[in-house]
């Protein structure tokens, strides 16, 4: 790797002073992306900023919501009785164990992989990405391929997850990497049905309003049979054109709902 150098604030508003005070600064979590990028030299930051000594890390429900922080790993959430199943069990499938006990929420969310998984549960509960500044409803919070609504001198500290009725989610996972060739996340609530789409879009997670419009009339598997997912915007690679990908997104619609 690259040289580098290290920071352990030990509160926010010094981390956010050290990322400001490199040239190319990030901040560290899990490290389950950084890291890696850093040792294909495919990323050379001059500062790392490790967020891991913020009080960022734990899960708090109170008043119909559950407040996940940004540091939590997804270890936690997976074993966590105060989150919604569907997130508990979408935490459950990321990666390996290791990956599970180092990863963090916020770090998913900050980078937004179009295959991870957070997106998909953080946009399909209509969750709020609460950071040092403001809070960010998930509708304007992701804006593309590993890009988002964040600042440079912005961090995560929690997501917010609202009390919903009916949640499911599933996945078409590629064996190796175990990132999601397709994922979805269904949830009902009384503001309404949201389906969110992972791994499939070519601009990266995305509400798809065909099938909200179907399951907010029947809350049924039946339900998604008669709606019709477009290949426009979807991503072909080598492991699945847009046909196939089009296919997958019924296809985990109708079990997400049936594991609600």
């Amino acid at each position: 790797m690259y040289p580098t150098k290290y920071h352990k604030p030990a509160a926010v508003d010094a981390a956010v002073k050290a990322l400001n005070s490199g040239d190319d600064a990030k901040f560290l979590a899990g490290g389950q992306t950084l890291l890696a990028t850093m040792k294909q030299h495919l990323a050379s930051p001059s500062d790392l900023v490790d967020v891991r000594g913020l009080g960022l890390s734990g899960i708090k429900k109170a008043g119909g919501v559950v407040s996940v922080g940004a540091t939590t790993v997804h270890a936690a959430v997976a074993s966590s009785a105060d989150v919604h199943p569907a997130l508990a069990k979408l935490a459950a499938g990321i990666g390996d164990p290791m990956v599970r006990n180092m990863g963090t929420i916020g770090g998913s969310i900050a980078n937004n992989d179009p295959a991870a998984d957070y997106p998909a549960g953080v946009l399909g509960m209509g969750a709020t990405v609460v950071t040092n500044r403001r809070q960010i409803a998930a509708d304007d919070y992701f804006e593309g391929l590993f890009t988002t609504a964040l600042e440079e001198d912005e961090i995560i500290t929690a997501v917010a997850f609202p009390q919903v009725e009916r949640a499911g989610y599933a996945k078409f996972k590629q064996p190796a990497s175990r990132f999601c060739l397709v994922g979805v996340f269904v949830s009902k609530s009384a503001s309404g049905v949201r389906v969110a789409v992972t791994g499939a879009g070519s601009d990266g997670v995305f509400r798809h309003k065909g099938l909200e419009a179907a399951l907010a009339k029947s809350w049924t598997p039946a339900a998604v049979d008669s709606v019709e997912v477009s290949e426009d915007g979807l991503l072909s690679d080598i492991h699945g054109d847009t046909a196939y990908r089009a296919n997958l997104i019924k296809v985990l619609a109708k079990r997400a709902v049936a594991a609600s």
